[in-house]
C-alpha cells in the first residue's frame, strides 16, 4: 500500500532527525562545536584532547556529525564547521540560533515516564521537573528575539506603548514570567528611562536573570522577584506589563489576568506574546502547528495541569481562548496588534 510505506518511510525520516538533534545536544553540551570553531579543522584526536574527553567517543561523534552533514570532512580525516553553520550552532545572539531545539528535545522527554502517568492521572507536571535542560532552552531560544526585535521593532510598533515608554515620568514595566530575564534586560536597554521589574515563579529561573544582569549596564533599572504571577503584589503601579510565551504554560490564566490588570496605573496596557497558532484546528496541519503540538503533549500541558481547576490550555493557544481569558478577567477589550513573527502573535490588552 502506497500510503502504508510512504508513512512507514516518514517514521523512519524522524527518527534519523531526533538523532540528529541528539547529536547536536551532545555537541553543545560538550563544547565540541566551540573547540572546532576555534581551532579550525581537526582529527578526533585533537578535538578529544582540547575538548577532554575520549578519542573513541569523540571520533564516533564526528563521524555521525559529518554522515549528517552537520559537519565537513576532509580527506585526511579532519572536520570542520561549514559555512554558517558556527552562527546556527553557537551564536547565541542570533536569529538563526537552533542549538536550542536540541536542547528542548532532550529536555521535553527527561520526565517522560512522570508524564506518561500524568496522562493517566490528569495531573500536571511542575516547570523544574524538565531540568535545567528546560529552562536554559527556553532562554536561549527567545534571547535572541529579545535582543534584536523587542526593543528595535515589536514595542516601536505599538504608538501608545512607545510613547509612554520614552516620556517622563519614568514608566514602570512588569515582566512577568521574564524566565532568564533577558525581555526585562532588553526593554531597559531599549528605553533609558524606564524601570522593569521582572517576575518569575521559578527560583533557578530568576537566579539565572541575576546573574544575566550583571555587566548589563542597566543593573540600576532591572530588579527580578521569585513571586507567582498570580498572587504578586507590588506597592506601586506600572505602565505596561508583558507576558512573553508564557501565558499558555500557566495553570491559572485567568487569575494571572486579574492580578496583572490590577497592577496596571491609569492608562495602562498589557503586551502579550504567545505562539501564533492556526486560526483553527486543521489535520494535516503545517510544521510548526505539528512543533507546537509536540511541545504541549510532552511538556506545556502537564505545566498548564498542575493543581486545582487548572486551566490546561496547552501551547496551542488560538486567539478566541486568549479573548475568553482577558474577558474573565475584566479587560475591556483585546488588540492583536499588525506585528509580523513566524513564531509569536502579539496582543494588547486595555483595562
Amino acid at each position: 500500500m502506497d500510503s502504508r510505506d510512504a508513512f512507514a518511510e516518514r517514521i523512519f525520516k524522524a527518527a534519523v532527525a531526533t538523532f540528529d538533534l541528539y547529536g547536536i545536544y551532545l555537541g553543545d553540551r560538550l563544547g565540541l562545536y566551540r573547540v572546532l570553531a576555534d581551532r579550525g579543522p581537526s582529527t578526533s584526536a585533537e578535538l578529544a584532547e582540547a575538548a577532554g574527553i575520549n578519542e573513541r567517543y569523540a571520533r564516533e561523534w564526528l563521524e555521525h556529525q559529518a554522515a549528517s552533514g552537520i559537519l565537513a570532512v576532509d580527506e585526511d580525516w579532519r572536520f570542520s564547521l561549514p559555512p554558517g553553520h558556527d552562527e546556527v550552532l553557537l551564536d547565541e545572539t542570533s536569529l538563526n540560533f537552533s542549538t536550542s531545539l536540541a536542547q528542548s528535545a532532550v529536555a521535553c522527554v527527561r520526565p517522560i515516564d512522570e508524564v506518561v502517568e500524568a496522562f493517566r492521572s490528569g495531573d500536571g507536571l511542575t516547570f523544574d521537573g524538565y531540568g535545567a535542560d528546560g529552562r536554559l532552552s527556553q532562554a536561549r531560544s527567545t534571547r535572541p528575539m529579545f535582543e534584536n526585535l523587542l526593543g528595535s521593532e515589536w514595542l516601536p510598533a505599538v504608538p501608545e506603548v512607545h510613547a509612554r515608554l520614552t516620556a517622563d515620568p519614568p514608566a514602570r514595566v512588569a515582566d512577568v514570567a521574564c524566565g532568564s530575564g533577558w525581555s526585562s534586560i532588553s526593554i531597559a536597554r531599549a528605553y533609558p528611562k524606564v524601570y522593569v521589574d521582572g517576575i518569575d515563579l521559578d527560583e533557578a529561573s530568576i537566579e539565572d536573570a541575576r546573574r544575566n544582569l550583571v555587566g548589563s549596564g542597566v543593573e540600576e533599572r532591572v530588579r527580578f522577584h521569585n513571586l507567582d504571577a498570580a498572587d504578586a503584589s507590588f506597592a506601586y503601579r506600572f505602565d505596561l506589563v508583558t507576558i512573553f510565551e508564557a501565558l499558555h504554560d500557566m495553570p491559572r490564566p485567568v487569575d494571572v489576568l486579574l492580578t496583572v490588570r490590577g497592577m496596571l496605573a491609569d492608562g495602562g496596557s498589557v503586551l502579550i506574546a504567545d505562539e501564533r497558532t492556526e486560526d483553527s484546528f486543521t489535520a494535516p496541519s503545517t510544521d510548526r502547528e505539528r512543533l507546537y503540538y509536540g511541545f504541549s503533549i510532552l511538556a506545556c500541558l502537564p505545566s498548564g495541569m498542575v493543581g486545582p481547576d487548572a486551566a490546561g490550555t496547552g501551547t496551542v493557544m488560538r486567539v478566541e481562548t486568549l479573548r475568553r481569558y482577558a474577558t474573565q478577567a475584566g479587560f475591556s477589550g483585546v488588540d492583536v496588534l499588525p506585528i509580523e513573527n513566524d513564531a509569536w502573535r502579539f496582543y494588547l490588552l486595555r483595562r
